[in-house]
C-alpha cells in the first residue's frame, strides 16, 4: 500500500495493487500502521445504483474522519473543505475510486464529503473516526453554485432528506 498526499491538508490517497487471477482478485483495504494517528471506531457500508448522489454531508460536533474503500462498482467521490482556518478552505477534491483502479481516499475530520455511483451497482465501506450523531448530521447542496464541483452528471438521484440540504454560503453562517 502507498500513501499520496494531496494540496489539501491530510486528505490522503492510498493506493493497493489489486491481484487478479482466473479466481477472483486480492486487496490489501487497510494497514493500522498507516494510519495510526487515527482511531477509527465506526464501519460501515453502503450500496448505490447508477446516478444516486449522498451528500454532501458533514456533521457540525463530532465531526467524522473517512476512510474509504470502493468494494464493488466506481464511484466519482467529492470532499469539501470546512476548515475555516485551511488555505484550502470552500475547495474541493474529487476523484474516480473502483473496485479495480486499487484506489481509496482518507478524508480528516472537517470536511463535508459526497459521492455519485457510476456503474448499475456501487457498495462502498467506511472507516470512521467518530460515531454516526444524527443531531449533529448536515449537509451542504450537492450542485451548490459557490462550490463549482464538476459532477459527470446534471440530474443525479437524489434523497428528498439530501434536497433539504443547504447551501455553502448558509454554512458560512452556522
Amino acid at each position: 500500500m502507498k500513501i499520496k498526499s494531496t494540496k489539501f491538508k491530510d486528505l490522503k490517497i492510498v493506493f493497493s495493487p489489486v491481484h487478479r487471477d482466473n479466481r477472483g482478485f486480492f486487496k490489501e483495504v487497510f494497514k493500522k500502521k498507516l494510519f495510526s494517528k487515527h482511531k477509527f471506531v465506526f464501519t460501515c457500508t453502503s450500496s448505490s445504483k447508477k446516478n444516486v448522489l449522498r451528500g454532501l454531508h458533514f456533521q457540525k460536533k463530532s465531526a467524522q474522519g473517512k476512510y474509504l474503500n470502493v468494494l464493488k462498482g466506481e464511484i466519482f467521490d467529492v470532499a469539501v473543505d470546512l476548515r475555516k482556518n485551511s488555505k484550502t478552505f470552500g475547495k474541493y477534491f474529487s476523484i474516480n475510486l473502483s473496485d479495480k483502479n486499487g484506489l481509496s481516499i482518507f478524508i480528516p475530520e472537517g470536511f463535508a464529503h459526497g459521492f455519485l455511483g457510476l456503474k448499475k451497482e456501487n457498495i462502498i465501506c467506511y472507516h470512521c473516526t467518530n460515531y454516526r450523531s444524527k443531531k449533529n448530521e448536515s449537509g451542504i447542496l450537492w450542485n451548490d453554485k459557490n462550490l463549482k464541483i464538476k459532477w459527470p452528471i446534471k440530474k443525479p438521484i437524489i434523497s428528498s432528506k439530501d434536497k433539504k440540504n443547504i447551501s455553502f454560503k448558509d454554512y458560512l453562517n452556522l
